[in-house]
């Protein structure tokens, strides 16, 4: 199996990429990271945390793979890996559930649109970042060319996208690629103690925030400001915002995961 999955009690999806090799993405992996990526929408977890097992977490496409297909066969099945690797993005991006990425060692190509897209990113302090498609004459995938810019600005993107330099997890962090550096050896742990507390947190309100995110990119102030205004009235009025307001009220910590089921 390319893909784990499993749902704690926490309601916290640990997805783990498992092929070896760093974990290149070939078909069978991107259709075990959809179908992860279903079961995640269909259990309605609260967090999901995404693990690379092994000394890497994604080194991108799996090149020996596609190097050993016809050239009449290439773009067909190109367009298979991406079509489900791109379907899982959607469905991570869509949910309410945060997303957070744990990577280590070296992380290129499609590994870098899984770091991007995760809302929390840790980075182990050795971990290095490379785009690497336009050094085999590929162009990029995976929602790279769509974050890059975002984070780090046009200039820089096409820095990194066009000279292929090795990006260091330190240099990532002032970037804007990632959101924390730890040592190595704390890299699961911390991630998944940040992952657990979003999981027992405020689910609704952690999704219309990341949407209210996402649009923010396209969207004028006064549009922004209506969305802001008519998100805020509805989470208000949820279950979580009940609870929320009323822990406050009570000077005691509240239980979104009871108001979530109410």
């Amino acid at each position: 199996m390319r893909v784990t999955v499993a749902i704690d009690d926490d309601g916290l999806a640990h997805v783990e990429m498992c092929r070896g090799s760093g974990n290149a993405i070939d078909l069978a992996t991107a259709r075990g990271l959809l179908a992860a990526a279903r079961e995640c929408e269909v259990a309605r977890v609260r967090a999901v945390l995404l693990t690379g097992r092994g000394p890497s977490f994604c080194v991108g496409g799996d090149l020996k793979e596609f190097g050993a297909l016809p050239a009449e066969r290439l773009a067909g099945h190109l367009t298979d890996v991406t079509g489900a690797l791109h379907a899982a993005l959607r469905i991570l991006a869509g949910l309410d559930a945060p997303l957070v990425a744990a990577v280590q060692g070296a992380v290129a190509g499609a590994g870098l649109g899984l770091t991007m897209a995760a809302d929390l990113g840790f980075a182990a302090a050795d971990a290095h970042f490379t785009a690497a498609y336009t050094a085999i004459g590929y162009s990029p995938d995976a929602g790279v060319s769509w974050l890059l810019p975002r984070l780090v600005g046009p200039k820089r993107a096409l820095d990194l996208l066009l000279t292929n330099r090795r990006v260091s997890a330190a240099e990532a962090l002032e970037m804007g690629l990632v959101s924390r550096v730890v040592g190595p050896e704390r890299l699961r742990e911390e991630a998944a103690q940040a992952a657990r507390a979003l999981a027992r947190g405020a689910t609704g309100a952690y999704g219309v925030t990341r949407r209210l995110v996402a649009h923010a990119g396209s969207a004028g102030l006064d549009e922004q400001l209506d969305a802001e205004a008519r998100r805020l009235a509805a989470t208000a009025a949820s279950g979580e915002g009940r609870e929320g307001m009323a822990a406050f009220l009570g000077r005691r910590r509240p239980d979104f995961t009871r108001a979530a089921v109410r």
